[in-house]
């Protein structure tokens, strides 16, 4: 993917957050935690832009029940996993933490406007 520079400064944010440690990595390990919920249910969800249809609909569906914020990127699941620090490919990453998730969804809105699937917030 050819990447521009507000997608650079996306992923880049989405690595602070991981260095933050406020991040879920995989489309299985963010389903159980909305479904647990609590203090690590996620914010919101980014999806990579390459998800096979079935994963999508798993995700968009999740979020839209558990009112969670649900983004998909331009870029692969390869690109976001090596911008992360994790090696292969990742589906979807959540951010735990509402301040970390607010950052990322700025520069979100910079790039691209707000493509959010789902903006309701959870009580």
């Amino acid at each position: 993917m050819n990447e521009t520079a507000e997608e650079r400064k996306l992923l880049q944010r989405l690595g602070l957050c991981v260095r933050a440690g406020c991040v879920i990595f995989g489309v299985p390990m963010i389903c159980e935690a909305m479904r647990r919920g609590g203090s690590s249910a996620p914010v919101s969800v980014w999806e990579a832009g390459d998800t096979s249809e079935n994963t999508h609909k798993k995700i968009s569906g999740k979020c839209t029940y558990y009112k969670v914020k649900h983004i998909r990127l331009a870029c692969d699941g390869e690109t976001l996993a090596s911008a992360l620090g994790k090696t292969g490919s990742l589906g979807a990453v959540a951010v735990t933490n509402r301040g970390m998730s607010d950052m990322v969804e700025a520069i979100e809105k910079e790039v691209h406007g707000n493509r959010a699937t789902q903006t309701e917030e959870k009580p």
